[in-house]
Formats: C-alpha cells, sequence, structure tokens
C-alpha cells in the first residue's frame, strides 16, 4: 500500500457512557459539538463564563453540567474528552496544551494541527453508528457523504440491532460457528425479521427471530416490485436503493436503464426479461414462472420496473403468480413518466379553473372502434397523459377531435423524460399526427395533451411540426 492511501488517524469509538466530557466555550462551535455529543451517553460538563442566548436555553433544558468561568484548565482533571470550542484560537490552544499536559486527548475546533482525534460526521442508528472523517480537511465533504448514508440506512437498523443483540446468547448456544453461523446473522439482518421492523411490527419480528433460531436452514424467498422511476437515477426513492441492496436477485426490464440496475447489490443475480416493442425476450408468463421459482429458491428478489409498477407494469398478473404460489411480495412505489415529463416541461397536470381533472391511458385505447368513458373528460378540460403514444398519433388525435377537443388543443411530448438525453416537442393536437413519422425517437415517449399545458416553458423543446413541413403545406395549398 502506498503512503498516499495511507491514514494519518486511525478510526476508532471512545467509551464514553457515563463519563465526563468537558466542552470549553460558549458560542456556536461549542454549542454544536454539545448537541454532537448528545447522541451518547457521556456526561457532559460546558465550561464558559458567557453563553450565546440560544446555547443557554438549550442548556436550561438538557441535564448538563454548566460552570461559568474562562478558566477551564481546573476542571478538566478526570474527562475522558475535551473540546476547545470557544471561538478564540488562542484560547483554544490554551485548553488544548493544558488537556494534553494531563494525558486526555483533545479537540481544538479548526486547528487540525492541535488536535489529538477529530470530530466526525455521524450517522446514528444506535447502537449502529457511521462516523465519517476528513482528518480536518474538508468537514462540509463529511457532512454531504454523512447525508448520502443517512438515506441508505433504513431508520429501523437500530431497532434490528438491538434485537440481534438480545438473541446473541442463545445464537452462539445454537447454531455452530463459522459460516452457518455467518448464513444465520445474514439472514437474520436482511430477511423477514428486517423486513418485519421496517414495517413497524416488532412483535412479527420477534416471532420471525425465534423461528429462525429453531430452524435456522429454512429459507424464505420474498419479491419486491419495485418502481424504477422514469430513468435518472437520482429519482430512484431511498426504500427502493435499500431493496435493491438487499436483493440476492434483480430481474429488471429492458427500458430500465443500465445505470439504475447497477445500483443494486454488487453480488446479486441480474436478470434480463427485456419486454420492449420488437424484442420480447420473456413472456409475461415466464416472468411470473421466474420470480415464483427464484422466491421458492429462497432467494429475495427486486422485480424492477420502469415508472411505477402499478401503471402500465402488469404488476396485477406478478402478484396473482406470487400470492398463488404463497410467495410474500411487496409494492415500492416509483415516480411515473407522466410527472417526470411534465417537471422537464415545467408543466402543471392540474391548474386551477382550467383543469381539476387528470387521466393516464395508453394510445392503444383509442385505437378501438369504441371511444373510452374518458374521452368526455377531455372536452371537459381534463390533462391527458398518453403513455407509449408515438406510433398511435394519429389515431390519437383524430379521435380525440372526432371527441370533440379542439384542434388547436396544446400538446407536449417528451422522449426519454427526466434522462440526460431527453427530447422535447411541443404543438397542437392538430400537429401530433406527425409525431409517428419521428423515426429519431426511440426512446419512451409520453404524450401530454389539454388546456392546462398552454403553461408549460416551451423554451427549450421544438415544434412538432418541422419548418419543411410547414411548407410543403403551404405549397400544396397554392
Amino acid at each position: 500500500m502506498s503512503s498516499q492511501s495511507r491514514l494519518a488517524v486511525f478510526p476508532a469509538f471512545f467509551r464514553v457512557a457515563g463519563k465526563r466530557v468537558v466542552v470549553a466555550g460558549g458560542g456556536d462551535e461549542a454549542f454544536a459539538k454539545v448537541r454532537l455529543l448528545r447522541n451518547t451517553e457521556a456526561a457532559v460538563t460546558v465550561a464558559a463564563a458567557n453563553l450565546d442566548p440560544d446555547f443557554a436555553a438549550y442548556l436550561a433544558k438538557e441535564p448538563i453540567e454548566v460552570i461559568r468561568t474562562d478558566v477551564p484548565e481546573p476542571i478538566l482533571a478526570g474527562a475522558t474528552l475535551v473540546f476547545a470550542a470557544t471561538g478564540d484560537a488562542a484560547a483554544d490552544r490554551a485548553v488544548a496544551e493544558a488537556a494534553r499536559a494531563l494525558g486526555i486527548p483533545v479537540n481544538a475546533v479548526d486547528q487540525p494541527e492541535h488536535c489529538d482525534f477529530f470530530t466526525p460526521a455521524l450517522v446514528n442508528r444506535a447502537p449502529v453508528a457511521v462516523a465519517i472523517g476528513t482528518e480536518g480537511a474538508g468537514p462540509v465533504l463529511a457532512q454531504m457523504i454523512r447525508s448520502q448514508i443517512d438515506q441508505l440506512l433504513s431508520p429501523s437498523l437500530g431497532r434490528l440491532a438491538s434485537l440481534a443483540a438480545s438473541y446473541r446468547d442463545r445464537v452462539d448456544a445454537l447454531v455452530p460457528r463459522g459460516a452457518t453461523r455467518r448464513l444465520f446473522w445474514r439472514r437474520f439482518f436482511q430477511g423477514d425479521v428486517a423486513d418485519a421492523l421496517n414495517a413497524g411490527d416488532a412483535d412479527l419480528a420477534r416471532q420471525k427471530a425465534a423461528q429462525l433460531l429453531v430452524e435456522p436452514g429454512r429459507v424464505e424467498g420474498h419479491v419486491w416490485l419495485v418502481g424504477a422511476g422514469p430513468g435518472a437515477e437520482d429519482l430512484l426513492t431511498l426504500r427502493a436503493q435499500r431493496v435493491m441492496m438487499e436483493a440476492d436477485a434483480i430481474v429488471f426490464d429492458a427500458l430500465v436503464p443500465q445505470a439504475v440496475v447497477d445500483m443494486g447489490r454488487r453480488d446479486a443475480e441480474r436478470i434480463s426479461v427485456g419486454k420492449r416493442k420488437g424484442c420480447h425476450s420473456k413472456s409475461q408468463d415466464e416472468i411470473n414462472d421466474l420470480l415464483v421459482e427464484l422466491a421458492q429458491a429462497g432467494k429475495r428478489v427486486v422485480r424492477l420496473k420502469s415508472g411505477d409498477p402499478l401503471v402500465y407494469g402488469r404488476a396485477a398478473e406478478e402478484m396473482a403468480a406470487l400470492r398463488e404460489a404463497g410467495i410474500t411480495y411487496e409494492i415500492v412505489p416509483g415516480i411515473t413518466s407522466a410527472f417526470a415529463a411534465a417537471a422537464d416541461f415545467e408543466l402543471p397536470l392540474t391548474l386551477r379553473g382550467v383543469a381539476s381533472s387528470l387521466v393516464f391511458t395508453t394510445g392503444h385505447d383509442l385505437t378501438g372502434a369504441v371511444l373510452p368513458d374518458w374521452a368526455r373528460l377531455a372536452v371537459s378540460g381534463a390533462t391527458i397523459a398518453v403513455y407509449m403514444g408515438r406510433t398511435v398519433a394519429a389515431s390519437v388525435a383524430t379521435r380525440l377531435m372526432q371527441a370533440g377537443l379542439p384542434a388547436e388543443t396544446t400538446v407536449a411530448v417528451v422522449e426519454n423524460a427526466s434522462r440526460a438525453d431527453k427530447r422535447l416537442l411541443h404543438g397542437t393536437l392538430n400537429d401530433l399526427p406527425d409525431l409517428q413519422y419521428r423515426d429519431e425517437l426511440t426512446g419512451p415517449v409520453m404524450v401530454i395533451i389539454g388546456d392546462a399545458v398552454a403553461g408549460a416553458n416551451f423554451e427549450h423543446s421544438v415544434p412538432l411540426v418541422r419548418a419543411c413541413d410547414t411548407a410543403d403545406a403551404a405549397f400544396l395549398g397554392a
């Protein structure tokens, strides 16, 4: 290992429960350190002749010893840790020297060269803690990393760890050491016990833990039907990202970008079922059978679908197959493409006094002989979001105009909503048939129609009808 990759500090956790920790200072710096220490069971002492009003109000409500002195040296003896946080660099150095003379580790705020230890950015899931340090080089960077980790860890992780601690003696007595015990704990932390705590059912969690202890070899599969959102990685929900990190297998559609699939656990099996027009690698029945087979083998499976599983995601058929097989499953909602497309256009899907209803449909609903009942809503001002509408754009436009929707009704079209390679087009209902000739649009296309669409921002979109088409039409008309 090169010297550049070695740390100058050794990460460690101090045992502070019931022990004195002294914070010297009465301003913002000291206030921040005290708030951090209140995440622990340390006996905190604040030494300061003067306290900022907000800090004083906080201390009055907390079980914290306050000693009014600007010379904290006499009270340092017996402390486990000292924080020099007076706001004055020279005063902090004096506190650091006094603490060090007594053999007490000290942290001097914003003076790395006078620190025996550094205060980390902390993710608290007591008794689990994640500490992020940068050796004082970038506290803001540490806070940014802390925020990302905090989002990834389940809020129930601490309760899960505490429950595990209560079972440790029984596991030591009943489950053999080595691979068998490691497998037991993995199933404990990533199985039914964790799922029950995530759902807020502590009694069920204990029941599942006892069952696992009695039958450590028994493995029950589980399936999550997860919405991957419209495509942008940062629109994946926190819950979706967490379950992807727990999955043994990820079964994904062709419309889910590879970058989103790669956010799953590194060693998870990845299975493409590639349902896409002209490229049906597996039928829906085959996908249903695959999910059942994986779960019956004891695997925890994420079925990853574009958008939301319950919006044109055929989740009903998969849920029916899982129920019939007796396999547990959960739905993890995702952001549906209509919302992402509206956001790309800064488009209000509902607008006071203009549109109070919203209809989700596919273009194929408007190709049959019978006009859908919801078509009447379009005439009354509803906003219509048409999924997968490019190839039937002419039929959609014709049928809606026949139903009475004015030809000049505004239309917004988005390919690859939310993604870096998105394309935005705008026009009127009369222009919509031109969409079927846009062969360059190879990604998923969302069409939004209605009076509310007129309020969109068209600054970054291009007209549906190209200039050459307009010129040709004028020439033919002449």
